[in-house]
Parts: structure tokens; sequence; C-alpha cells
């Protein structure tokens, strides 16, 4: 038998052996990735609805802080229009 298609075989079974190691491995590799970016996808939503929650309670606090101006302001009109019929 000649060397070379000898040679040939050996380099191409070489060469597809390595191929479908890579192969393999790259699955796995983006399998992983694949749960990384699921478990970011949750910490983000999570991350949002964090956000959200301390949102709604600065609005509703900032709706509290009005609704005392509110009443602070007609408390004093009340005492400007009692001092003012005092006089």
């Amino acid at each position: 038998m000649d060397p070379i298609p000898i040679t040939i075989v050996v380099v191409l079974l070489t060469l597809t052996l390595v191929i479908v190691i890579l192969s393999i491995q790259v699955w796995n590799i983006l399998k992983e990735f694949n749960g990384t970016v699921s478990r970011m996808n949750k910490i983000l939503d999570d991350a949002g609805r964090v956000s959200e929650t301390v949102g709604d309670g600065a609005e509703q606090l900032s709706g509290v802080v009005s609704s005392i101006r509110s009443v602070s302001n007609i408390i004093s009109t009340f005492r400007r229009k009692g001092d003012s019929h005092v006089q």
C-alpha cells in the first residue's frame, strides 16, 4: 500500500475526532450559557419588581405628604380668617 492514502485517512479520522470533541464542548458551553442567561433574566425580573414596589411606595408617600400639605393649608387659612375676625 502507498503511504499517502494511509496518511490522508489518518489525518481525516483525526480531524473528524477533533471536530466531534469540539462540537460536544461547544454544545456544553452553550447549554451552560443558556442556564446563566435564564438566571440573569430571573434576577432582572426580580429587580424590576423590587424597583416597582419601591416606586409605588414613594408615590403613595408623595400622596400622603401632598394631603398633609393640603390639610395644613386649609387649617392655616381658617386660622387667618379667625385671626382677622377677632380683631
